[in-house]
């Protein structure tokens, strides 16, 4: 079996409270940024390195950045967002941060702070991490 990863985080575990509402979502999202949901079932669900269940108690409360390869999908990451049970919590738009920091946030039906970027034009070392099995 092989997995692919990215560059630094192994995966991100988020708990949920309405399990249908946030696949919703974040189905809508990741479709976006050209990512799709791998694996589903009635307890879970996960795309990439997000794993996310449904909570027994208590929600995560956490800020999440997605890599957008554009522009217009960090806009499309929005309009999504909003239109399947997120909150505007920062339009599209260039941020501070660096030059060429382009950002939309929404929050997710939990609270959850999500971002899309895109960091302007550039070049990647490689498109993920490949593991396998020694």
């Amino acid at each position: 079996m092989e997995f692919h990863r990215g560059r630094l985080i192994d995966h991100v575990h988020l708990r949920v409270g309405d399990l249908a509402a946030s696949k919703r979502f974040y189905r809508a999202v990741l479709t976006t940024v050209g990512v799709d949901i791998q694996h589903e079932s009635d307890t879970a669900f996960a795309a990439d390195e997000l794993y996310v269940d449904a909570a027994d108690d208590t929600v995560s409360r956490l800020h999440l950045a997605f890599q957008a390869k554009t522009r217009e999908e960090v806009n499309a990451f929005h309009a999504a967002g909003l239109a399947n049970g997120g909150t505007d919590n920062g339009k599209p738009g260039e941020r501070p941060y660096h030059p060429g920091y382009y950002a939309a946030f929404i929050l997710d039906p939990d609270g959850n702070n999500i971002e899309a970027v895109h960091h302007g034009p550039n070049v990647r070392s490689a498109a993920d991490v490949t593991i396998r099995p020694a």
